[in-house]
């Protein structure tokens, strides 16, 4: 595999070659150990592995059951109405038809996050206004900055990501309603917590049933991640019944697999051993953060997800790191270059058992400080240091505009053969925050007054004017008036089996957690 490391990684579409590619080019049929991909370590257990790989057969063989079934099933464990759900072939599936059905003239996004809240809007020629998480500032969000962000802007759709990917930055529950309320004016706000189910620093994190009272909140979840099944590709969305039935109607009718309908049924006797396994996690969590800030120059990053961002001591490139990791001591780690906001000087590392966090310490040592034969890791430039994400549409525009979005976009930057007048953004309305020099290559928010630091508005607050206002434009929602086609309160209030389930806290044996997925104490 050394010969061809580098060559695996620039190969892929994705930001990491996939675990089938790494086993096939060890040539033993064995792969590395995945501090990459974000999964439950703990869940299926053994031995419900076993049960499915006694039916395998029949599975593979057979087409599942309509979504509309297998949805009812995981609605029945999480005590959610169905008219409130759509289940994807994974959250990815779900993003490609919000952006398409529902995001209509622009998407704002802090940044880093999950690439794909970037790349799929600008996919399809829309305006994203990236709001920069400062490394100052621990990238840690501030909600009533981002409010002004968006309003300065002007921007339709707001998303957020709690817990963030990849930093692992947790926003209060509270706060998070204040902001959905706060941003009541705007076409949608989606708020993505794919990884909430790992969190702990509140008894009942989620906002679910927040969102199926309001018209325009969309929450999106994952079950692949808190399953550790990213293959069976599921998970789902929550919110009024009218924007849930404008995804669901636009789904195939089998657009979940078997895999996903076997799993989904059996879970109803294993709730104990799930929320066994979340919690082992966060024990795990703690002591692998503990143990690599023991490492000279590392910085841990504090999270609620199940993965830990490090920043790497002066001197370190990220891919050098990837590289030898995966060479000399075959684990597989997440260098962040390629995302938005971030550079190859952070890596994302997933939580694993301890046995697995000691190798990669070990490795880490040795690569970071020279314990090992090729010495200490140095800087290697232009390696690691651009963006790509693996879109060609989008790697362009990011390189016409050194990552900022500018209104002039070069035509020749756009033009190349491969990209077609759809897949290309339009000229972008207003600047994009500008690139920062060096040394944190993130962007900065465009030059507006800087608002001073208040606490989140209380609901409906006065919108700030926005210094260039958006142009006006047919179709689109004026500011100031609630997004169309959704239900309001007091409608969905009245509406049969739409009232929110109370709270159950952890499963008794054979029983499953509630919506938010969290222990009552704590």
């Amino acid at each position: 595999m050394a010969g061809n490391v580098t060559s695996l990684f620039r190969g892929t579409a994705a930001h990491s070659p996939s675990m089938a590619a790494l086993t096939r080019e060890s040539g033993d049929g064995s792969g590395p150990v995945d501090f990459c991909i974000p999964c439950n370590p703990y869940f299926p257990t053994p031995a419900m592995f076993e049960e499915m790989a006694a039916r395998l057969r029949d599975i593979v063989t057979y087409y599942p059951s309509g979504a509309d079934t297998i949805t009812a099933e995981l609605c029945g464990l999480l005590q959610l109405p169905p008219q409130c759900v759509a289940m994807g072939n994974g959250s990815t599936e779900l993003i490609t038809w919000i952006d398409h059905l529902l995001v209509r003239e622009s998407l704002a996004v802090p940044v880093p996050t999950f690439g794909r809240w970037t790349d799929q809007p600008m996919e399809t020629g829309k305006r994203v206004d990236m709001f920069p998480l400062q490394e100052a500032g621990g990238f840690a969000l501030d909600l009533a900055q981002y409010a002004d962000f968006v309003r300065t802007r002007g921007t339709r759709t707001v998303v957020i990501c709690n817990p963030n990917n990849p930093d692992g930055g947790y926003l209060r529950k509270h706060a998070v309603v204040q902001f959905m309320d706060a941003m009541a004016d705007r076409d949608l706000v989606v708020v993505d917590e794919s990884f909430l189910e790992f969190a702990d620093a509140e008894a009942e994190p989620s906002v679910v049933q927040e969102a199926m009272l309001r018209p325009n909140v969309i929450v999106l979840r994952s079950l692949g991640k808190n399953f550790g099944l990213h293959g069976i590709r599921f998970g789902y969305l929550v919110a009024n019944p009218a924007l849930a039935g404008r995804v669901r109607s636009m789904l195939p009718k089998w657009n979940l697999n078997s895999f996903a309908e076997y799993v989904v049924f059996m879970l109803k006797e294993h709730g104990a051993e799930y929320a066994q396994s979340l919690a082992q996690v966060r024990r795990d969590r703690l002591e692998m953060a503990s143990r690599l800030s023991e490492l000279p120059g590392l910085t841990v990053y504090p999270s609620q997800g199940n993965f830990l961002f490090v920043r790497l001591p002066v001197g370190a490139e990220g891919t050098v790191v990837r590289d030898r990791l995966l060479t000399e001591h075959r684990i597989l780690v997440r260098e962040c270059g390629n995302k938005i906001g971030s550079s190859s000087r952070f890596l994302r590392l997933v939580v694993r058992p301890q046995v697995d966090v000691r190798r990669l310490v070990s490795g880490l040592e040795q690569v970071l400080y020279g314990t090992s034969r090729r010495g200490a890791a140095v800087p290697e430039l232009g390696n690691g240091t651009s963006y790509s994400s693996g879109t060609a549409a989008v790697d362009r525009l990011v390189s016409a505009t050194n990552g900022a979005g500018l209104a002039a976009v070069s035509a020749a930057a756009l033009s190349a053969p491969a990209a077609s007048a759809a897949a290309v953004p339009a000229a972008v309305s207003q600047p994009l925050p500008q690139a920062v020099p060096a040394p944190t290559p993130v962007p900065q928010p465009v030059p507006v007054p800087t608002p001073t630091p208040t606490p989140m508005p209380t609901p409906m607050p006065t919108p700030t004017p926005a210094p260039q206002p958006m142009p006006a434009a047919a179709g689109l929602t004026p500011p100031g008036v609630p997004a169309r086609g959704g239900l309001t309160a007091a409608q969905v209030r009245g509406t049969n089996g739409l009232t929110p389930a109370p709270a159950t806290g952890w499963p008794s044996p054979g029983s499953w957690p509630n919506a938010a997925g969290m222990d009552q104490a704590g």
